[in-house]
């Protein structure tokens, strides 16, 4: 051993650390021949990290897995010895532990990996979590607090929540709303980020972090690295993540942090409790609120699939030697062209609007600062309207910008789904979020549909033994309505 560090079995000057001379009936601790955790703080075997091994014989006695002599452990003067030997540099008990997994050796301590996920309650999130629970179940355990268990805004908040449970990752796919003020948009999507990062690093454990194409450029085929110009002019939003980008590149450099950055360009799919985004596109056909094209033929765009977001995530978690400090463009392989989707939908939709005009962007510009100056004088006198927060980037709807995948392909990834497009899912996302905004009474409900749900509603109020006999007959029981049908 080239270290001078003592390792435990030295500083307790005991009989069954290696290189002694063993009674017959002693045998070597699991401290000094579990070889996984060689080097770590500078040990021999496991000789500066014994608290995690299972089995050692601390005091003549053998002692049990993590869980059961932690405490008995923290009492232990080598302990903290090697606690204030190595300070920042002490390697969490959920890091060494993963070091310790091993499919041919069954250790007595859990190999489950904990994750906490800030954002759950998103699109983005909400796939996460479904994914980590349903397809990783026994392998990942996902956490999601909620802003009243952990706010980004609080520090105290965060300190306390990650060394209670000392995960293995952390992913953020949290942001303030796009249109947020200055204030609140520096606090959720700068300073949150960057103290989750550092977490991370006091943790030792990676940190994924959700970005987006806003702090992209303008153009084809667009590579990781063509991102803005930080200055004043930008939106909050795309401000707010261009900082966070580049503030855990210099984490990344200066300091070690484990860190892999997922942008994302518009993102589609399912189960979205908020109007926002490719759905606003959507329930703006749906609504007829959009008489005219709010674009031009030949602009494009770049589109991220929520399906397949966990599937890289999983990915970027085993591969963490590959992907770590790096930044990837998350999209589909192909662009979409925004005025063939709005006709796409227009034609499922079956309705008239928007009307084969094509608004130009001076004239779509000056109306929509005239709607701002219009909503700034009815809340003076106490109307309260909002535009659709995605008029900000009212000049993307003119302009293509599509990412570039070829990084991504060229990694280890393999996407699942290379098939799927928003073209492809396009009619199972209409019949989904038109069911849902209708049940909301965001939209109308078709008259045949309403004759049928009112039937359907005497019959459950007056004779609901003939509506039983009814939906059997008609096969409305199965449950294929509510199956996930990508």
């Amino acid at each position: 051993m080239t270290s001078d560090k003592q390792n435990c079995w030295e500083f307790m000057n005991c009989d069954r650390g290696p290189g002694r001379h063993l009674a017959r009936a002693k045998e070597l601790c699991p401290a000094a021949t579990e070889s996984r955790l060689n080097s770590i703080h500078g040990g021999q075997g496991s000789g500066r990290a014994c608290w995690v091994v299972a089995g050692t014989y601390c005091g003549e006695m053998i002692q049990g897995d993590l869980a059961k002599k932690i405490i008995a452990c923290r009492r232990c003067d080598f302990y903290k010895k090697v606690q204030q030997e190595e300070g920042e540099r002490l390697q969490s008990n959920q890091a060494l532990l993963q070091r310790l997994k091993s499919p041919g050796k069954r250790l007595d301590i859990s190999s489950k990996r904990l994750g906490v996920l800030i954002g759950g309650s998103g699109l983005i999130g909400g796939a996460l979590m479904h994914y980590f629970k349903t397809d990783t179940a026994g392998e990942i355990e996902l956490l999601s607090p909620n802003s009243k268990k952990l706010s980004l805004r609080e520090p105290e908040d965060i300190q306390h929540y990650f060394l209670k449970y000392q995960p293995d990752f952390i992913i953020n796919s949290a942001i303030a709303a796009i249109d947020s003020d200055a204030r609140m948009t520096y606090e959720i999507n700068c300073l949150g980020p960057i103290r989750l990062a550092k977490m991370a690093m006091a943790l030792k454990i990676p940190y994924i972090h959700f970005s987006s194409g806003a702090v992209m450029q303008s153009g084809r085929d667009l590579p990781e690295d063509a991102t803005l110009p930080l200055h004043p002019g930008l939106s909050n939003y795309a401000k707010s993540k261009l900082i966070v980008e580049k503030a855990l590149a210099e984490m990344h450099e200066s300091l070690g942090l484990d860190y892999t950055v997922v942008r994302l360009a518009v993102v589609y799919g399912k189960h979205d409790h908020k109007i926002q985004g490719f759905h606003r596109l959507l329930f703006s056909v749906a609504d007829q609120a959009m008489p005219f094209f709010l674009s031009k033929p030949g602009v494009f765009h770049s589109y991220s699939h929520t399906k397949k977001v966990p599937h890289f995530v999983h990915h970027l978690l085993d591969h963490r030697e590959e992907f770590s400090g790096q930044t990837y463009n998350f999209v589909d392989q192909e662009p979409v062209e925004l005025v063939a989707l709005i006709k796409a939908i227009k034609s499922h939709l079956k309705v008239k609007a928007p009307r084969e005009l094509y608004i130009p962007y001076p004239v779509a510009r000056l109306n929509r600062a005239f709607l701002h100056w219009a909503v700034r004088r009815l809340a003076k006198v106490g109307v309260d309207i909002r535009l659709p927060a995605e008029m900000i980037f009212l000049k993307h709807f003119y302009t293509t910008q599509t990412l570039s995948a070829a990084k991504l392909a060229q990694s280890s990834y393999q996407d699942p789904f290379p098939e799927t497009t928003v073209y492809g899912v396009l009619p199972r996302i209409i019949d989904y979020y038109l069911t849902r905004w209708r049940h909301l009474n965001l939209l109308a409900t078709p008259k045949e549909a309403r004759r049928d749900a009112d039937r359907r509603t005497a019959e459950f109020r007056e004779n609901p033994e003939a509506l039983l006999l009814s939906l059997k007959r008609h096969g409305r029981l199965p449950l294929d309505e509510f199956e996930e049908r990508f």
